[in-house]
């Protein structure tokens, strides 16, 4: 194979030929060890990158499969998306296991060759070559010592000595230089072999990667499932070419249109735009005055106005903040005069005794938020509705506390009437499905932040009257009717509970049921309040007894509102946020011809299901109650009726004349007896024998006369304090 060779006769010899020769393969060695050092590297590299190859596939797939679990506020939990990087997630499970399998090939086949050449053949011929260094110079001493040896003078053992000294030397350097030789002849064997087998097995163990990739990937299905997806993803891409276009075209158009605002004052060269003086809402950037000691300041506010308040809002803040109530009487906005100002406008108001100093940027703006604040005065706070339609008030601001985030859930049951419940828990009986939220509001209905003090006759709270009435204070929380403690009604129910709860809002519903509706009447009431920066709500003691629920100021212990359990038809709490809740409530007018619906949601500290269960055990106590109650009645009835019947039969009976009770066989003839003979008939034919062989209503024949009878009869009775009725 033409492979150069150490002679293995030449090493006891040691010339210089055979010295310079070994160099040689010496040199050579260490160059193949260095060379084959950094072949591992590259080998463990490929090893380190099909690991984290492995590693990364893996963490892909999962986060993959994670996505259907994240809360995107604008994707729905059933999209496409998550069902298709669902199945992508699936693919690479099969990737990733086939990466696995070339990891573990790559280590038996690549990475243990090399690793055995080195640690085992290399590291051989360098310890050797230790040794033969050793060898040589101990041979090379034990020479000169027995060289200088004199030659007169010497004894026989000295000679000997050094003799079997050198003999042993001698023999170990030649042992070890015959190991050393070998293994060097050895080495040029091995080269070849350890350098081919770590690229041969690398290869095999890819293309057995390969094969098994195709059989797992090359799938018909996963090629279609590829194509249906870069089909789609190229229709995505289209539509979004066509939705960036028509978004760069309308950024022109608004640039255009937006031309004449970006000058505060209108250039003279400008058209002349008048103010709009109709306005009742009105939105912007305001400069308000304050004066701060002797100094005057000025700051830049948002303005806006809702439901007849004039709110404002600074850049650093969540939400609004009252700075005048419209609805106070004598409010006005008119122009104002200013040393340092143009465009200033002022808001008097005599009741309160505030002067809001404001500052518009141009001569428009000013006359459009003067002409806007005295309109809104002007209809005591409600915008006036479409033409031909009825004016509809517009939604109020809310009095009480921070605003709330979204929140809290559970299924209600609904009782209709009490009488309609199941006497299981309160769980509403079956029904025709509600419709969906979306067709389930009241059109055009407003939603009603504020508490209402309860007029209708079932204490419940009453519907929004048409028209634009004069709207009171919704941050008066004050109420004529105080109660010292809870009234007997409530001091006598079997079931009382008491929670914090903040009003939100209420709006009127088209049905009576349904947890979805629940849920949807709470998002549009969270929605309207951070649109229009309502954040005060209405702190209240909740208080459910299995006679009523009741809404009462905890500073005053002021009633605020009850609801009766009968008009209470369904409750539910928010599947997501713990804190809120809210329930459907019946409204029938004394003139009108149908009930209404409204749905009121509430804020509270504790977990909403807690509420929602209380609510579930008092209607579930008060139905037993109403059942217990008219099975009461009905027994009080059957009694009265059947006294009535005994007194009847009985005064028309004739007196027996003393000593002539008993006649032959104990019975008596003139008495209305049943055909056993044991027991006195009381009602007409018709009645069934078993009604009158319960207890106090049958009476033994033995030993009885008419006159004890009577007495027995009336004694008994006499005892209920019950007054008897006619005759059905």
């Amino acid at each position: 194979m033409g492979i150069e060779k150490l002679h293995l006769e030449d090493a006891l010899e040691d010339s210089p030929q055979t010295r310079s020769l070994l160099s040689v393969f010496e040199k050579d060695a260490m160059t193949l060890k260095k060379y084959t050092t950094g072949l591992h590297n590259c080998c463990q590299r490929i090893m380190k990158a099909q690991n984290e190859l492995c590693a990364a596939t893996q963490s892909l797939s999962q986060h993959l499969r994670d996505f259907e679990i994240q809360k995107f506020p604008l994707e729905s939990d059933d999209s496409v998306l998550s069902s298709t990087l669902k199945q992508f997630s699936s693919y690479l499970d099969d990737v990733s296991s086939i990466q696995q399998v070339l990891s573990a090939q790559f280590s038996e086949t690549m990475m243990y060759p090399l690793s055995r050449f080195l640690q085992a053949d290399l590291e051989e011929v360098t310890t050797l070559y230790e040794m033969f260094q050793m060898a040589s110079n101990e041979h090379d001493n034990a020479m000169n010592r027995y060289m200088r040896l004199p030659k007169k003078r010497e004894s026989e053992r000295q000679r000997s000595e050094h003799n079997e000294e050198l003999y042993l030397m001698r023999k170990k350097f030649h042992q070890t230089s015959l190991h050393y030789y070998s293994s060097l002849n050895a080495l040029q064997y091995k080269r070849k072999c350890s350098l081919l087998e770590p690229v041969m097995g690398y290869l095999h163990a890819q293309r057995a990667f390969f094969q098994m990739g195709q059989d797992a990937v090359g799938k018909k299905e996963i090629e279609d499932f590829l194509n249906n997806i870069s089909t789609s993803v190229q229709g995505v891409q289209q539509e979004m070419k066509a939705e960036t276009k028509k978004t760069v075209e309308l950024i022109d158009s608004l640039e255009q249109q937006s031309a004449h605002l970006y000058h505060a004052e209108p250039m003279v060269d400008m058209p002349y735009i008048p103010p709009n003086t109709t306005l009742t809402q009105k939105a912007g950037y305001l400069y308000v005055r304050s004066k701060q000691l002797i100094a005057t300041k000025w700051e830049r506010s948002f303005f806006f106005t809702v439901g007849g308040n004039l709110m404002s809002q600074t850049r650093g803040e969540l939400a609004g903040s009252l700075v005048l109530d419209l609805n106070e009487p004598g409010v006005l906005a008119e122009p104002h005069e200013s040393d340092d100002r143009r465009f200033v406008f002022q808001v008097l108001s005599p009741k309160s005794k505030r002067n809001i100093v404001l500052q518009a940027e141009n001569e428009r703006e000013k006359d459009e938020w003067i002409c806007t604040l005295n309109n809104i005065v002007r209809e005591s706070g409600y915008v006036k509705g479409k033409q031909g339609s009825q004016a509809k008030p517009k939604e109020r601001t809310p009095s009480a506390n921070s605003l709330s985030k979204q929140g809290s859930g559970s299924v209600s049951p609904d009782q209709g009437s009490l009488g309609s419940m199941s006497s299981t828990g309160g769980q509403a009986l079956p029904r025709t499905p509600a419709p969906t939220p979306s067709s389930s509001f009241v059109a055009e209905a407003p939603i009603q932040f504020d508490l209402l003090s309860p007029t209708s006759p079932n204490g419940g709270v009453t519907s929004s009257l048409p028209g634009p009435p004069k709207r009171i204070n919704p941050f008066d929380q004050s109420s004529n009717e105080v109660l010292d403690t809870l009234d007997s009604a409530i001091d006598s129910a079997t079931f009382v509970e008491s929670f914090v709860v903040r009003f939100l809002g209420s709006m009127e519903v088209t049905t009576d049921r349904g947890e979805k509706l629940v849920h949807e009447t709470m998002r549009q009431i969270m929605a309207a309040r951070a649109i229009h920066n309502v954040f005060k709500m209405t702190e209240s003691r909740l208080v459910v007894s299995s006679e009523c629920m009741r809404l009462i100021d905890p500073a005053t212990n002021t009633l605020r509102t009850q609801f009766a359990l009968a008009d209470i038809s369904f409750w539910a709490a928010h599947p997501e946020n713990t804190r809120l809740f809210g329930f459907i409530t019946r409204t029938k007018a004394p003139e009108a011809t149908h009930s209404s619906f409204s749905c009121h949601v509430f804020e509270c500290n504790i977990s909403a299901e807690e509420i929602c269960q209380a609510i579930g055990t008092a209607t579930k106590l008060a139905f037993q109650a109403l059942m217990e109650k008219k099975a009461m009645e009905k027994i009080h009835q059957v009694k009265t009726r059947e006294k009535h019947l005994l007194l009847q039969n009985i005064q028309q009976l004739e007196d027996a004349p003393e000593g002539e009770e008993e006649e032959e066989g104990g019975s008596l003839h003139n008495l209305p007896l049943s055909p056993d003979g044991k027991y006195l008939v009381l009602t007409a034919a018709d009645e069934s024998e078993d009604a009158f062989q319960s207890g106090d209503l049958a009476q033994p024949m033995e030993n009885l006369t008419v006159e004890p009878l009577k007495q027995t009869i009336s004694d008994s009775f006499d005892t209920e304090d019950v007054e008897p009725e006619s005759e059905a």
